[in-house]
């Protein structure tokens, strides 16, 4: 009933570093470059290239990156309470070439970590289901990703097999990413519907991601993994529950979760790592994609027991009924609008994203993001970005129906509704490996407008949240 009410289970479990969110796995194309010793503001990482080391290491095929996300944030209205707390992450990342290496062509290993450190806002202070900050988990150090990548037809075509996050991948926004509510990375809906989150931030799962590019413009991704990273019970998915806590739980037991993308892409800038030379195009960028996700594994109903009594009921038997299978079918859109010149810096894009399900087995059946980037909005500052968006997440008709039967059954319960969010962020590149982002978040009728559990009388009050971000390459 808990998990129905707020999925309070969820807070920490669904962020996507967004990447405002989560760290965007690299590529061999993506690779951070070996950071040479130039001036501590112009080199791209923090230590610079340590006496020749990271050279040495890029020359055999090896990068390692070690980035320190760190957050202050504060709720001055509604919620659970009012108050600040602090929140971290680091995440550390190796990855080898076997061609530089000296192995074979086109393989890439990659190998990650997490140390997630401090306290949740939205989980002791807002009870939100689109949480206020990507980063936001349950406080562990553990194993992210680890998996293989090899390139076939000259890049045209590639297999990765392992432990792997979705968020990386799948259902992105380009322009999305610079925002720090969870929601902007990865989406409410499969946070909320899918076991434990799905296999995102801070979770992965085994699987095996198939993409290709059958023509100029076009990407086509599939996969199948394992759909549930911590093993446990739908109705208690803790990110900590047993190995799982330092990533090691490669779970086989539940069910299977099917992915397909394709995307459009169009006057894409060069990927990062790209040669000097490489032309940019004058062209607006635009990228468009549609997918659907199917996963074998039961989920419990919103509304009925096993005897198909509403749960509500006295004569209940307060066993959910176990509904076969969920999907979800979504479409993301990311379209550069405006430009003063065809070579300048400043780019006006919009972006949007919506994911629908059905009512009676999600919380959550529709959500839906977007909002407006600006890039270079001040001369001189070509890296920095401004953003406005929103999130609104609605409750399934079979969970409103379940309020309304407590309601009748003599416990008084508000008939949830729709969580909304509105933030505003700007992130300014301070340094190559330097990054401050003031952000501000109001929450309108969190989690639906649910009771508050420290007062029962009042819904939670909508809230202001504040908060600032860094973020630190070493």
């Amino acid at each position: 009933m808990l998990r129905s009410m707020l999925a309070v289970s969820v807070v920490t479990s669904m962020a996507g570093p967004a990447w405002a969110q989560a760290p965007t796995t690299a590529t061999a194309s993506s690779a951070t470059p070996p950071a040479v010793n130039t001036g501590i503001w112009e080199r791209p990482t923090l230590l610079g290239d340590l006496g020749g080391l990271r050279t040495r290491l890029s020359d055999a095929g090896v990068t390692v990156s070690l980035v320190e996300q760190s957050e202050i944030r504060g709720n001055t209205s509604g919620g659970f309470k009012q108050g600040a707390t602090y929140g971290g992450l680091a995440t550390l990342t190796v990855q080898l070439d076997t061609e530089k290496a000296g192995l074979w062509a086109g393989g890439l290993f990659n190998v990650s970590g997490l140390q997630i450190h401090g306290r949740n806002l939205s989980q002791y202070y807002l009870g939100t289901l689109q949480t206020a900050s990507g980063i936001e988990a349950a406080p562990t150090t553990r194993l992210w990703e680890i998996w293989y990548q090899h390139s076939f037809l000259d890049g045209a075509f590639d297999v990765k097999l392992g432990q792997q996050s979705l968020d990386q991948e799948f259902m992105t926004s380009s322009n999305g990413a610079i925002f720090i509510n969870t929601a902007m990375g990865w989406p409410l809906l499969p946070s909320v519907d899918m076991y434990a989150g799905g296999p995102a931030y801070p979770l992965s799962s085994l699987g095996v991601r198939l993409r290709g590019t059958p023509m100029d413009k076009v990407t086509l991704l599939g996969g199948v993994f394992q759909d549930n990273p911590p093993g446990g019970p739908f109705i208690n998915d803790s990110q900590l529950r047993g190995t799982t806590r330092w990533g090691g739980n490669f779970n086989l037991r539940t069910g299977a979760l099917f992915i397909a993308e394709a995307q459009y892409a169009r006057n894409q800038p060069p990927a990062p790592g790209a040669a000097a030379d490489t032309p940019k195009p004058t062209g607006l960028p635009s990228s468009y994609k549609i997918g659907a996700w199917y996963d074998t594994a039961g989920f419990p109903d919103q509304r009925l027991d096993t005897t198909g009594l509403p749960l509500g009921t006295v004569a209940s038997s307060f066993i959910p009924k176990n509904r076969k299978g969920n999907y979800s079918f979504y479409g993301v859109a990311d379209q550069g609008i405006w430009r003063p010149a065809p070579d300048s810096p400043m780019l006006v894009s919009l972006f949007a994203r919506a994911m629908g399900t059905t009512g009676d087995r999600n919380l959550v059946d529709f959500s839906i993001n977007g909002g407006v980037t600006v890039k270079a909005l001040i001369p001189g500052r070509e890296d920095d970005t401004l953003g406005l968006g929103f999130g609104i997440g609605t409750i399934g008709s079979s969970a409103r129906q379940a309020d309304r039967d407590r309601t009748a059954a003599g416990i008084p319960t508000p008939v949830r509704s729709n969580e909304t969010f509105i933030e505003v962020t700007y992130q300014a590149q301070i340094a190559p490996w330097l990054q401050v982002q003031p952000d501000f978040q109001y929450v309108i009728r969190p989690a639906g407008g649910v009771q508050n559990l420290y007062n029962s009388s009042r819904r939670l009050g909508d809230e202001a949240v504040f908060g600032v971000r860094t973020n630190i390459t070493f």
